[in-house]
């Protein structure tokens, strides 16, 4: 079983059926593997904080929700992170490329990954970074922990994670 397909093994396992993406090279993978997993709705976003506005819908439509994004759109997502997913105490695991960190070939994106980690870490947002593979053996427990705490986590994964770009 590939990584992507793990994730996605555990996304189901976890009854998150809705999840929104949008693209991203490293994550095409779990990507592909939402669209073709029939008990998921995948609903691909033009915009990260439109994803998360989808997300809201499902949820209160009674769906668990996902959304598949890169970092380098935490910023545009913070009104929406705060006033809609925190404000209403709703549960969304965030599985985040992790742009720009080590083995990344895009220059431009390492800016982003200097402020990701303090701008969750400023609006109170359990982070998670996968290094590794097995790293990927906590997204059970992760998954378990927002539906709990009904608040949103970020799922961190960087370009090692992914066996370098």
């Amino acid at each position: 079983m590939s990584i992507s397909e793990q994730i996605v093994s555990d996304l189901v396992a976890n009854d998150i059926a809705f999840v929104t993406t949008v693209p991203c090279k490293q994550l095409g993978g779990v990507i592909d593997a939402v669209e073709a997993h029939p008990d998921i709705m995948h609903v691909p976003a033009n915009k990260e904080d439109e994803g998360m506005g989808l997300c809201a819908g499902a949820w209160m439509g009674g769906k668990r929700p996902m959304i598949v994004m890169q970092n380098t759109a935490i910023g545009v997502t913070i009104n929406t992170l705060v006033t809609l997913t925190q404000f209403y105490r709703m549960p969304l695991p965030m599985l985040i490329s992790y742009r720009g960190e080590l083995k990344e070939p895009v220059a431009c994106q390492a800016e982003m990954a200097v402020h990701t980690k303090a701008l969750l870490a400023q609006l109170n947002i359990p982070t998670y970074h996968f290094h590794k593979q097995a790293d990927a053996d906590e997204l059970d427990a992760i998954l378990k922990y927002t539906f709990m705490c009904n608040k949103p986590v970020a799922i961190l994964t960087d370009a090692t994670f992914w066996g370098g770009c």
